[in-house]
């Protein structure tokens, strides 16, 4: 297979600072446990993104979760990242911005290319979506 990206963690400071400004002292999380995205099976579409922290989301409710990951990808590609399918079918959980999409260049940003998710729990039969730290949410 001709590799096109890999993953890898943000600094411990660029973690730290981006779960500080995001959610202040309610959430601590370290970046050494954070995982690298793999796929889950040899036959997956996709690399599985894990949260590094627990959360729940009542219907109506977003949440932005610093994921701790960057990608160095090849010039002229790009990442595209969409909720892993079970939450979307379950809870209607979504990106804000339906599809993410990380361009080549983003690595070399201000963050280090710290890739982020915006989550909403959509669900209109009041559903409550929990996810524990390093469950997968977005591929």
């Amino acid at each position: 297979m001709n590799r096109i990206a890999k993953f890898e963690k943000v600094s411990k400071q660029q973690f730290a600072e981006a779960m500080l400004n995001t959610f202040g002292n309610i959430f601590t999380a370290n970046i050494d446990d954070v995982s690298l995205p793999v796929r889950a099976t040899s036959g997956s579409a996709g690399y599985d993104f894990v949260s590094p922290i627990s959360f729940e989301l009542a219907a109506g409710e977003s949440i932005k979760v610093p994921t701790g990951i960057r990608v160095n990808i090849r010039e002229g590609w790009w990442l595209a990242i969409v909720p892993r399918s079970s939450l979307g079918f379950k809870y209607r959980m979504q990106l804000d911005n339906t599809v993410g999409v990380v361009d080549s260049d983003y690595y070399h940003s201000d963050n280090e290319g710290h890739i982020f998710a915006k989550l909403t729990n959509d669900g209109k039969e009041g559903k409550e979506v929990e996810l524990k730290e390093g469950t997968g949410f977005m591929q």
